[in-house]
């Protein structure tokens, strides 16, 4: 977090960015475009448009700055960072957003970012093939007292 008053606002802004956007929007492409049960075209390609909104205003602030709140990485970088490791489940091609692709390959090469990915990697698996998690996520038993 910067120490000046404009950094440290301008860090917070891009943090609810990811927050109020980012996490939310992106979550839900993910949901319709790979969990739901039901494929369901409007919400596939309202969320999907969204998406690619949301990395289009993150390649324009690239434009202009090194990471995403200004000229150092900071709290901002670390939360929409993973958010953007499923890019091709939210439907993006790299090619139309350049600086975003620059910004996410510098991220990803930062020794603490790959220890962090690598954390569990090796139990991860898609969820589509773990019916029990489907239906605790997505089925009736999300709604039972647990």
């Amino acid at each position: 977090m910067p120490t000046s008053d404009r950094g440290k606002y301008e860090v917070l802004q891009w943090l609810m960015f990811q927050m109020g956007g980012v996490g939310p929007m992106l979550g839900q492409a993910h949901h319709f475009r790979i969990y739901a049960p039901e494929k369901v075209p409007y919400g596939i390609e309202r969320y999907t448009n969204e998406a690619r909104r949301l990395y289009g205003v993150m390649d324009r602030q690239l434009a202009h700055h090194a990471y995403i709140a200004g000229k150092t990485y900071s709290i901002a970088d670390i939360a929409i960072f993973p958010w953007l490791r499923s890019w091709s489940n939210q439907g993006i091609d790299w090619a139309e957003y350049p600086r975003l692709k620059e910004w996410f390959d510098t991220v990803g090469a930062r020794p603490a970012v790959q220890r962090g990915c690598s954390v569990l990697a090796d139990l991860r698996k898609p969820m589509q093939d773990d019916k029990k998690a489907m239906e605790t996520l997505f089925g009736k038993t999300q709604y039972e007292k647990r």
